[in-house]
């Protein structure tokens, strides 16, 4: 028995009665341990240990592709070796602010009315405006599961227009970035106070973001509650600036050049895909010098998982942390003829990177269920014991406890839509430029063009474009689908695929999952 307890402890007769009780419940101890009782507190301390809130750090890359991944080392060795990497992982609509919105809310985005990057159908005013910050799945763990909550990187696109010192509720620690894409000379929302970082190389906003995240979690896990960590870099998004550290890393990599590169015969795709023009060696190039960059920007991010994972370490958290790492949509690198940009219908642009690792999870699993980033909330609600969560994704943890759930979806919605620019916005953002198109670029020339709702099952993608035009893809035999076979298509298997998206259009909560699980 330590000394100081015996100095402190016989000094009186109270302390004499309390020396007296520790001696019992030691010697009672003892003999249980004997009799073998002590195994059964063990197990009764083990199945408490079990049972606690899990941590929860969310790592959002932006723009990143599924084949990218592949080449950064700790994202490989701390995240998927050790964890679980879902194969067939889906972003419902593949555009920055509606994916993010579906993320923290577990909605379509049909649901919650996000509808794209700008206002009015969408920004960051948009999700402010329909109340939805009051009910994000941070504000709900932050207030019903005592976690202690920070975001960490980007919010919502157009957040901080209007007032960049916004703190949405939910949120305890709040480290956002106001304005686009700068990697350097950038302001950072600092829990309400606005901080300027310069040119310098560490004011690298990937090293900035990191390091608030490391701290975050360093001084979460002195205290008692568990902790939601949300990190959201801007990498690989343009203007895609690497770290100077990574620079020319990737020197003369070169994009990969899957089937669907340069599509040669695009007749039976969409008006928009037709009207592109072969991709010229000269535009290769360019794709290849911007993948180069992408890369060598997702270093800096590569590095931040191992260094948070260094830090849960060292704090003793990472045996109860789930760690999440996925993206906001995938990316065209010249699949289709589209030479940079997302919101489409194709797997380069829907389907993302998701690896999750935490206790449970079996390491080294690949999972070929179909999942969407609207189960990411459901997810996060079930790990912090939250009742009551409605959302139209469903929880992962029964697949990340190695378990069959009893039914699982058979199909996802894709879905589009339009966001109302002039034509002439169009016209004026549709021109390419020597340095690759930016991101309205990229976006805003199809904006209008691209309104779409398909379903995709394990083999088969239907499309229905907003101007009336259809395609359909034998994804098991055509799965950089080359080949529109909507107009020969089997005629039971079409109207099966139209009765699914037709009850998926408009589905909500268990009624989205009743419609996923239809045969």
């Amino acid at each position: 028995m330590p000394s100081a307890l015996v100095r402190s402890s016989g000094s009186s007769a109270a302390g004499r009665r309390v020396l007296f009780m520790v001696l019992a419940c030691s010697v009672a101890f003892f003999i249980g341990g004997l009799l073998g009782f002590a195994p059964a507190q063990e197990e009764a301390n083990a199945q408490s240990s079990t049972t606690e809130q899990p941590n929860i750090v969310f790592v959002l890359a932006d723009d990143l592709d599924y084949a990218s991944t592949q080449k950064m080392p700790e994202i490989n060795s701390l995240l998927a070796e050790q964890g679980a990497s879902f194969e067939e992982a889906f972003v419902s609509y593949p555009i920055c602010c509606p994916a993010r919105a579906t993320i923290l809310t577990g909605l379509y985005s049909h649901n919650h009315d996000v509808r794209g990057n700008k206002r009015p159908v969408g920004g960051f005013e948009k999700f402010r405006d329909e109340g939805l910050e009051e009910d994000t799945i941070a504000a709900r763990l932050q207030k019903e599961g005592g976690y202690r909550t920070a975001l960490i990187g980007k919010y919502l696109n157009g957040y901080g227009a209007d007032d960049p010192t916004h703190v949405p509720p939910g949120w305890d620690e709040w480290y956002a970035k106001p304005g686009r894409f700068e990697y350097y000379d950038y302001e950072l929302n600092e829990n309400g106070e606005i901080v300027s970082y310069g040119s310098e190389e560490e004011d690298y906003l990937t090293d900035v973001l990191s390091g608030h995240a490391t701290d975050f979690i360093r001084r979460a896990a002195a205290e008692d509650d568990p902790f939601l960590a949300y990190i959201a870099p801007t990498s690989p998004h343009n203007p895609t600036t690497p770290a100077e550290r990574h620079k020319g890393t990737f020197a003369d990599e070169e994009a990969p050049r899957s089937p669907s590169f340069d599509e040669e015969d695009v007749s039976d795709k969409p008006s928009w895909i037709q009207d592109l023009e072969p991709v010229a060696e000269n535009v290769s190039s360019r794709i290849d010098s911007h993948y180069e960059e992408r890369l060598e920007s997702m270093l800096a991010v590569d590095e931040m998982v191992g260094s948070l994972v260094e830090e849960l370490e060292a704090t003793g958290e990472l045996e109860n942390t789930y760690i999440f790492f996925t993206s906001d949509n995938g990316y065209h690198l010249g699949e289709h003829r589209v030479r940079q940009g997302k919101k489409t219908p194709y797997e380069e642009t829907v389907r993302v990177p998701l690896f999750i690792r935490g206790p449970g999870v079996p390491v080294g699993s690949r999972l070929e269920d179909l999942v969407l980033n609207n189960d990411l909330a459901p997810t996060f609600a079930e790990l912090g014991g939250l009742e009551g969560f409605e959302a139209d994704g469903r929880s992962l943890v029964p697949l990340l406890r190695g378990q069959e759930p009893p039914t699982w979806r058979s199909s996802v919605l894709l879905e589009a839509f339009l966001d109302g620019k002039s034509a002439r916005e169009q016209s004026d953002e549709v021109e390419d430029d020597e340095e690759g198109a930016s991101e309205n670029r990229n976006e805003g020339s199809r904006m209008d063009r691209t309104a779409f709702q398909a379903v995709r099952t394990k083999t088969d993608k239907y499309v229905e474009h907003e101007n009336g035009e259809r395609e359909l893809y034998d994804l098991a035999n055509d799965p950089y689908e080359l080949d529109n076979l909507y107009e020969a298509a089997d005629t039971a298997l079409l109207e099966n695929l139209k009765a699914r998206l037709e009850a998926l259009k408009s589905c909500s909560e268990e009624g989205c999952q009743e419609a996923e699980d239809a045969p």
